[in-house]
């Protein structure tokens, strides 16, 4: 597999918020969503063996796993990794763009599956089909930047019925739309979802890697 890096940090999304966890973040991603911010995953990275990848998830001694990327199912050998890691009875969480097919993804792993708005620029290439592949324990996540992305996003999880097939968060465009903007119309609409800040974010800043 093309490795862009691995490190150990808390988890800064999710349900999982604030648990320590090893990220190993995957090389390649075919969007370009407006906002993007680990480009440098674009490109970068080498190639790592699945045994030696498991020799150095092993050495960190994390329950918890987080493969991203990038897009992580771009990487053809990534189910296997999920794979070995729930067979060593690792808890996974497998952070994807919704765009490729969830369902290659091992069972006991969790999905955090990012449906792309509007203001991403990449709306367009979403695979619906994904969400009926989800559990009720994945999450979806809506990365908000403008009032139409709030609007389309409820749009979809009404359509949708999300709030029966998975987990829904919301969090906000980093230094687009501020938190409290979209926590009033959270609040406003009553609207069944999980606000989500981005801890690392709020900790370390946009610009430092690895955490």
């Amino acid at each position: 597999m093309k490795v862009n890096e691995i490190f150990k940090s808390i988890q800064g999304e999710s349900t999982y918020m604030g648990v320590p966890t090893l990220f190993i973040r995957t090389s390649g991603c075919d969007l370009r969503c407006s906002y993007c911010d680990t480009k440098y995953a674009y490109n970068e990275g080498k190639e790592i063996s699945i045994d030696e990848l498991l020799k150095i998830i092993d050495s960190y001694n994390s329950e918890y796993i987080e493969i991203t990327g990038g897009e992580p199912l771009l990487q053809k050998d990534t189910h296997i990794l999920i794979d070995k890691l729930i067979d060593k009875e690792y808890k996974v969480i497998v952070e994807t763009g919704g765009h490729h097919d969830v369902g290659v993804i091992n069972k006991n792993a969790i999905i955090v599956m990012d449906l792309k708005c509007p203001s991403s620029n990449e709306s367009k290439k979403n695979d619906w089909r994904n969400i009926d592949k989800l559990k009720k324990d994945d999450q979806i996540k809506f990365v908000i930047g403008t009032r139409e992305d709030y609007e389309w996003s409820k749009k979809i999880i009404e359509k949708c019925n999300l709030t029966k097939k998975a987990i829904i968060l919301m969090s906000v465009v980093y230094e687009k739309l501020k938190s409290e903007v979209l926590i009033e119309w959270i609040l406003e609409d009553n609207l069944r979802v999980r606000f989500q800040p981005q801890l690392h974010k709020l900790i370390w800043g946009n610009t430092v890697r690895g955490k």
